[in-house]
């Protein structure tokens, strides 16, 4: 019987390009002495090109998502996606690789989509009782209406782009006279934003996955950060402390564990999905939900996987073993 052949998605088109690299990255190496026989699908707006082990590259037929090697025609069989940001997290690569019938390891394409869109997915999980921050909608050509960010949200406040991550964007507003710079920084990465209220108190970021109908939650990792808030820097230059377990009271602990049990079931998620919270006065409100979170050396579900005492490669090979048994639409 031969080898399963594993398609690891990485680049795209977002500001999240070389992170994403750097996590398919991770996955590509810790996967080479799995059963499977893998090649890199490295994306961006020109061209998708794979890659195989010896650095060789071939062009990928975007119509079929084949390439041919050694004069043979090459399908996948299964796409593990670590693009962060389009087309990978807004469910465009999803709806490409339904189309052609390929299992992947992430969210099905309408529920990438609704994730995707913080506004979108915040409004829905408030149906469910879950908590979360106020906020107020900006679109792009809007007029700036400061006191009504003001008087409703407060200072401090942030403004965030609505369709991106890696905290790109994001800028924490202690002054009015600094809501409309702000504003036009997370414009460079979005048209659409969100305004939210400043949360006090533990920031954590909690992974969870499915395996055997089973979703596991991942030990959970309190934030503290040297700056403002959880940025880029913090997130990728060293910036932070991250403590994982999270140092917090049993009731607490059972309370993030059935809210993110709750939040991957009735979004219906799919492989490995990290949330983030603030917990305030013992009460967990939601911040986001990262549907393909990073697998970099400075990433947050490697450091909870190790935690766990599991290994980065039996966990990417569980990963494409759910996704491949997966229905395929």
């Amino acid at each position: 019987m031969s080898k399963k052949v594993v398609g690891i998605a990485m680049g795209g088109y977002s500001s999240e390009r070389e992170i994403s690299i750097e996590s398919g990255d991770t996955v590509f190496n810790n996967l080479m002495r799995s059963p499977w026989s893998c090649f890199k699908i490295i994306i961006d707006k020109k061209h998708w090109n794979v890659v195989d082990s010896k650095d060789n590259k071939y062009p990928l037929n975007l119509y079929n998502l084949t390439f041919q090697r050694y004069n043979k025609i090459i399908q996948f069989d299964v796409v593990f996606n670590a693009v962060h940001g389009a087309p990978g997290e807004d469910g465009e690569l999803a709806e490409l690789l339904e189309r052609l019938k390929i299992p992947h390891t992430s969210c099905d394409k309408a529920i990438a989509a609704l994730t995707f869109n913080k506004r979108d997915c915040l409004k829905k999980v408030r149906e469910w009782d879950i908590p979360v921050a106020k906020s107020l909608t900006y679109n792009a050509g809007n007029v700036i209406d400061i006191y009504a960010i003001e008087e409703k949200l407060g200072l401090p406040c942030f403004v965030k782009p609505n369709r991106s991550g890696s905290s790109y964007g994001i800028v924490k507003v202690y002054k009015k006279d600094s809501i409309e710079n702000a504003i036009k920084t997370a414009l460079k990465e979005d048209d659409q934003l969100i305004i939210e209220s400043e949360l006090i108190g533990m920031e954590i970021s909690v992974g969870a996955y499915l395996l055997k109908g089973e979703i596991i939650v991942l030990p959970i990792t309190e934030i503290i950060s040297e700056n403002d808030f959880f940025d880029y820097d913090a997130k990728y230059n060293g910036k932070s402390q991250e403590i994982t377990p999270a140092r917090m009271d049993e009731t607490t602990f059972e309370k993030v564990n059935v809210m993110v049990k709750k939040i991957y079931s009735k979004l219906n998620l799919k492989g490995v999905c990290r949330s983030e919270f603030i917990i305030v006065d013992g009460t967990p409100h939601l911040l986001e939900i990262n549907t393909i979170p990073g697998m970099t050396s400075a990433s947050l579900i490697p450091q909870q996987l190790k935690a766990a005492g599991i290994e980065l490669g039996d966990f990417f090979e569980s990963l494409l073993s759910e996704g491949i048994k997966k229905p395929v639409i």
